[in-house]
């Protein structure tokens, strides 16, 4: 065992196998809360602790992956210049749409934070949890905050938005492709997209778009709402 962890291939060959257990199951299933990486988080971690293996041995191999995420990020690209009369068309509600829905998911995370008592590195920390993993992890950073909570809230806001993105929109009867995928892509970043892509051409193309103008409003607003949201809690409290 100690021959196979040491080599740089073993994270690597683990996370993939573990995310195309996760596809098969989820492609067998249907379910959404079958999401396919939900799935391959848990059985890295079931794995690592049954057979006894240190994180670093594991990520000294798979945190290779990372260098992935900013092609992948651009590759949504695709889809979008696809629709691009489509946003044309559509452009004003675009852009309000996501402003709005990242400033609330902002001032909800620091407000319903500050109630229960988290103090302000982890806010800061979770601040940045609905935009794309390369932009969280610097704006964390620049924010001074925890970048590895930060990634956890990334993932696992990506996963909720997967699962349950969709029923949420058709609880609310959203029907309109342009609104169902700029809903998902800004409140669940590119795990999100995925979801939307299922759905259809213009809901991924949506979401594709909103994760870049999401994360570019964040980057600038974030440290804003910060400050007011706390400055608000205080007058309340």
């Amino acid at each position: 065992m100690e021959t196979l962890t040491n080599n740089l291939l073993f994270g690597i060959i683990l996370s993939l196998v573990a995310f195309e257990i996760g596809l098969y199951i989820y492609k067998k299933t249907k379910l959404p809360v079958f999401n396919p990486l939900l799935i391959a988080i848990g059985i890295v971690i079931a794995f690592l602790i049954a057979f006894n293996i240190d994180f670093d041995t594991y990520n000294s191999g798979a945190k290779f992956i990372n260098m992935f995420l900013g092609p992948s990020t651009v590759i949504l690209a695709v889809p979008l210049y696809k629709q691009i009369e489509l946003l044309k068309k559509h452009a004003a509600s675009i852009l309000v749409g996501i402003l709005f829905g990242s400033i609330v998911g902002m001032f909800s995370i620091v407000v319903l934070s500050h109630y229960i008592g988290l103090d302000g590195t982890l806010i800061k920390s979770l601040l940045p949890k609905s935009v794309t993993t390369p932009i969280g992890i610097e704006l964390s950073n620049q924010l001074e905050g925890v970048i590895p909570v930060t990634v956890l809230a990334i993932i696992i806001s990506g996963i909720i938005g997967a699962v349950v993105g969709p029923t949420i929109c058709k609880l609310f009867r959203i029907t309109d492709s342009v609104a169902v995928g700029i809903s998902i892509g800004t409140a669940s970043h590119a795990v999100g997209t995925t979801k939307a892509l299922e759905l259809g051409e213009t809901e991924g193309a949506m979401s594709g778009l909103s994760i870049g103008i999401a994360g570019i409003m964040t980057v600038f607003l974030a440290p804003l709402v910060y400050s007011l949201s706390y400055y608000i809690y205080t007058i309340i409290k």
